[in-house]
């Protein structure tokens, strides 16, 4: 079989050829690569070494196993096997490019080896098919941002070539005489039913090789300068992706300029794939909010790649305010909703925390949003209340709840601003105290030296606000004598069991109360009455299951208690936002709203069959809702109700003179 590399062509053997194509590729590929690197090593260090054997784990699922894509079947399933095909063939591309480039080694070419050979046959049919499927996905059936752009058909049509070429070369191969195989003997003897002899395979052959490898070769080359770069830096964005749930960005003073950024915060433009499924999960997005997670890293894409090519980087550009809209900056919840579907992994919340602390330092903050932060740091908490009415929820139980500043108590209870002070959260409040009391707890609350726990504060951007109340926070908590903490809001919980380094690294447990209720109706310390004959639908608050991954708790307790769940469609990970995080709680809505996030999550809930009972298990959850239901018309079709409301119903306490269960 001829050898394309000494095969002579134009009077130059083919290896000759392969160095004169293979030089200013592999120039181009590795000067816009140090470039890249070269930007990136301007910005602001992040450390991201740690926890090495975790991060390589996170690697081999997302990348080599493709997990989070597998989840958006079919095209999942499709992607993976275009996947997995471009990694063989990128290595037997490299194989063979080093064997042509020295044919004077003793080794074989790739395609010359029967388990490589193997491999390639049979991925390559599937991938053909799962090419297919991404271009009727794009330009047929395709979801919303999902953009038909040039790009994206150019790679599509260039690995379409690489397929089709290797098995046509696989088929010509096997028709002259080479090296045999299923697949190409099998295309061999359909070349030569149509009417190609044996003898006249070479040329074909040689042609199908040589397209392969130059189409390669300008693979490589264009990559780097094209939106697929992704396909290159995907890897290291799942490698170094924050392992702190959450991932909150090193305290700052914030970013505006090019420079200001981390490297890891630049680093989001050349991972994305611009696929759309950020915009697709995001509340504020659907809300029609000026907020997009995919138009935010496509604008910083094109200031950094535009810094590229400088010498020096253009440290000076402008991204906040220019090429990012304050706006866009404060529209975002920080659900998590956007991360958690990214593939490659991106971190649209840290980056915007960066802006908006830039933001904050020169305060260009929304008027309501300033009065909240006056009065969180007067106050401590954001309803501008003296500190001593913080327990005036208290008043009307029949017991006096421990101060465990000033005896040593099992469970703290940290309660949080709203289920303190909103009067439509204080009956579910004083539910769960009758309950914690008659299941025979050891609890205790800090009364006024409670503060809130700033998880929103330090979202809007407010890191020395975030600090302070941290501060007094932990001066009580270092006092006060206790063994696990519990509480009822999610963003304290958050806050407690991520951001405060509890216990001088001890690690305190920090429980939900959702957590605290399934172990106590497990061990038999509740003990719940006849079903409870209710039909419900539970939303997942996104502080307690994106970030913190608790989701079988709040169901279990609903099965203990004889309610029928019916799961709304966007349930777990794939929860939709009520709206509230990140600070919203506290601004106005953009002109532009469309539909309040909440609105449409009740809306969702209202459309289940038989359902009549919405049930929460967060105090601003449970605000959020009940607002959207008035808005939304829909008090005639269903309810709010926190879960603890349901356990109040279904488990006998001694005094219910506050409860509003059973009520619309």
């Amino acid at each position: 079989m001829t050898d394309p590399a000494t095969h002579t062509y134009l009077g130059l053997p083919g290896y000759v050829w392969l160095w004169l194509f293979a030089i200013p590729a592999f120039y181009l590929f590795w000067r816009r690569i140090l470039q890249i690197v070269r930007l990136l090593r301007k910005a602001r260090p992040e450390p991201r070494w740690d926890r090495i054997p975790k991060r390589s784990w996170e690697v081999v699922k997302n990348v080599l196993g493709q997990k989070r894509l597998l989840k958006d079947s079919p095209f999942g399933t499709a992607h993976f096997f275009i996947f997995w095909a471009f990694v063989f063939y990128a290595t037997g591309f490299t194989w063979s490019l080093f064997r042509g480039l020295f044919p004077f080694l003793p080794i074989p070419y790739a395609d010359d080896v029967g388990w490589m050979t193997f491999l390639w046959e049979v991925l390559s049919p599937p991938a053909l098919v799962a090419l297919a499927i991404a271009a009727l996905r794009r330009y047929v059936f395709t979801p919303d941002r999902l953009e038909r752009t040039w790009d994206a058909s150019l790679v599509l049509g260039l690995i379409a070539v690489l397929l089709v070429s290797f098995m046509a070369g696989q088929g010509f191969k096997a028709l002259a005489g080479g090296h045999a195989s299923v697949v190409g003997n099998a295309l061999g003897r359909g070349f030569e039913s149509m009417g190609v002899a044996p003898e006249s395979a070479t040329s074909p052959f040689l042609a199908m090789w040589w397209i392969h490898m130059l189409t390669v070769l300008g693979f490589m080359t264009y990559l780097p300068y094209s939106k697929h770069a992704h396909l290159l830096a995907s890897p290291f964005a799942v490698f170094f992706t924050s392992l702190q749930p959450g991932g909150m960005p090193p305290e700052s003073e914030g970013a505006a300029r090019l420079e200001e950024f981390t490297w890891r915060q630049l680093f989001n433009a050349f991972a994305c794939a611009e696929c759309g499924r950020c915009d697709r999960a995001c509340p504020a997005f659907g809300s029609g909010s000026p907020l997009s997670p995919k138009e935010l890293i496509h604008n910083l894409k094109e200031v950094v790649v535009a810094a590229v090519p400088a010498t020096n980087g253009n440290g000076n550009a402008k991204i906040l305010g220019e090429a990012i809209p304050a706006e866009m900056v404060w529209g975002c919840t920080t659900c998590g909703a956007c991360m958690e579907r990214c593939p490659v992994f991106n971190e649209h919340i840290p980056l915007i925390t960066e802006m908006r602390r830039h933001l904050v330092s020169e305060g260009e903050v929304d008027e309501r949003v300033q009065d909240v932060l006056v009065n969180l740091t007067r106050y401590g908490n954001s309803f501008g209340k003296s500190p001593r009415a913080r327990a005036k929820w208290t008043q009307g139980l029949e017991f006096k709840i421990k101060d465990a500043r000033k005896e040593p108590v099992e469970y703290l209870w940290v309660v949080g601003d709203y289920a303190s002070f909103d009067p439509r959260v204080q009956p579910v409040t004083r539910a769960t105290a009758r309950l914690f009391h008659d299941a025979g707890l050891d609890f205790g609350i800090l009364y006024d030296g409670e503060q809130n726990s700033g998880n929103d504060v330090r979202r809007l951007g407010e890191e020395g606000l975030f600090d302070l109340l941290r501060e007094k926070n932990r001066k009580w908590l270092d006092k006060a004598q206790f063994q696990k903490i519990v509480t009822t809001d999610p963003h304290t919980y958050h806050a407690l069991k991520h951001e405060y380094a509890l216990g001088n690294g001890h690690g305190i447990e920090v429980l939900h109360y959702t957590e605290l209720l399934d172990t106590l109706l497990q061990q038999g310390k509740l003990t719940p009455g006849p079903s409870l004959d209710v039909t419900v639908t539970y939303h997942d608050p996104c502080y307690l299951g994106r970030y913190n991954n608790v989701y079988a708790p709040p169901r279990r307790v609903l099965q203990a208690l004889g309610a029928r769940l019916v799961e709304m469609k966007r349930n777990r990970d794939a929860g939709y936002c009520c709206g509230a995080g990140g600070g919203r709680i506290w601004m106005e809505d953009a002109p532009e709203i469309k539909e309040r996030p909440a609105e449409n999550r009740v809306r969702e809930a209202a459309r289940l069959q038989g359902v009549d009972t919405f049930v929460v298990s967060c105090p601003k959850d449970l605000v959020m809702f009940q607002d959207a239901l008035k808005t939304a018309q829909l008090e005639d079709s269903l309810v709010v109700k926190d879960v603890m409301e349901l356990v109040e119903a279904a488990i006998p306490f001694r005094k219910r003179s506050d409860s509003n269960v059973g009520e619309r």
